[in-house]
């Protein structure tokens, strides 16, 4: 963990000391992507937060594919299948 202090400027911008935008890979030009949450703020490269959301959708899917599943076959809604058809 690093730890720095930096300023806040008249327009509200901040200057990310090169130390951490060497370890994290932060270059001129790249997107981030700033969450506040219980008075923190995290910065975040924009690339990291799609693929972290891809993977949390991914699961969230898997466990809705299952649950609908277990509804669609249930032998007991099959008489929902009759009102349907007509």
């Amino acid at each position: 963990m690093e730890i720095k202090t930096i300023k806040v400027s008249e327009k509200g911008q901040i200057a990310i000391p090169v130390s951490i935008r060497e370890k994290m890979g932060i270059d001129k030009g790249d997107e981030l992507v700033l969450f506040e949450t219980e008075g923190k703020i995290l910065l975040e490269k924009a690339g990291d937060v799609s693929k972290k959301i891809k993977d949390d959708f991914k699961d969230i899917l898997k466990y809705n594919e299952d649950s609908l599943k277990e509804v669609w076959d249930n032998k007991e809604d099959d008489i929902w299948a009759s009102y349907l058809r007509k």
